[in-house]
């Protein structure tokens, strides 16, 4: 636990005698209970602390105009630069258009990946997007509600205009789908084309101050709050 960075040696065994840590959902209250990091769960008050010093997740602001892949034939620019210099092998999860900016998750765990991905598991999504003309009070209505698209309806789960001009505006839109360039098209189908779009936020994880071009590890209750949004 000291090693996950859970806190000292001390903190650890505190916590054990406290009854706060549970091994493969048994709560341990002795220390020195030993434990294979490539088979056992460990939590630390409900949140899953990351035995596997292999295992590596990133925010990435992701920049306008950069591929969500990791080469191109066509030389285009990729995530590749971003992800070399951990010397690991980091997947995307999911994509982000390459006109669209903003959080991008990159790690090598295939199960967290894999479930933050599924739409069974129905993790949130937070975007603020430039959008054309001047927002009417119904449009939130009508996109929490649903609207209709070519692959179906979409719902918002939340809708908030930001700042509201007569020829663009701000808004905030959360959902938990992910169809391709589907806050483009929701926005669209209500009469206000996206000029900009930036993803704020995936799940508990923000992307806060980061740079463009800027990563950032998810370690910590970060990495325990985004693991626990899809069951792990």
């Amino acid at each position: 636990m000291a090693a996950a960075g859970v806190g000292s040696r001390r903190v650890s065994e505190d916590y054990i005698a406290a009854g706060r840590v549970s091994v493969n959902g048994e709560v341990v209250t002795e220390p020195g209970r030993r434990v294979d990091p490539s088979r056992d769960v460990v939590h630390v008050d409900g949140l899953r602390v990351q035995l596997d010093a292999d295992h590596l997740t990133l925010v990435l602001n992701k920049p306008l105009g950069v591929l969500s892949a990791m080469s191109d034939d066509r030389g285009r620019p990729t995530l590749e630069p971003y992800v070399t210099p951990t010397g690991k092998r980091l997947y995307h999860v999911g994509r982000l258009d390459s006109d669209t900016d903003g959080l991008l998750l990159l790690t090598n765990d295939g199960e967290l990946a894999h479930r933050l991905a599924h739409p069974s598991y129905e993790v949130s999504k937070v975007y603020v997007a430039e959008v054309r003309g001047d927002v009417a009070r119904g449009v939130s209505r009508r996109l929490r509600d649903g609207v209709d698209l070519e692959d179906g309806p979409a719902r918002a789960d939340r809708f908030t205009v930001l700042q509201n001009r007569t020829d663009a505006s701000v808004v905030q839109i959360q959902l938990h789908e992910g169809r391709n360039r589907i806050v483009r098209r929701m926005l669209e189908a209500v009469g206000h084309p996206v000029t900009r779009l930036t993803r704020t936020a995936m799940g508990p994880i923000r992307l806060g101050q980061l740079r463009p071009g800027q990563t950032r590890a998810v370690t910590g209750s970060d990495l325990g709050e985004l693991m626990k949004v899809v069951g792990l």
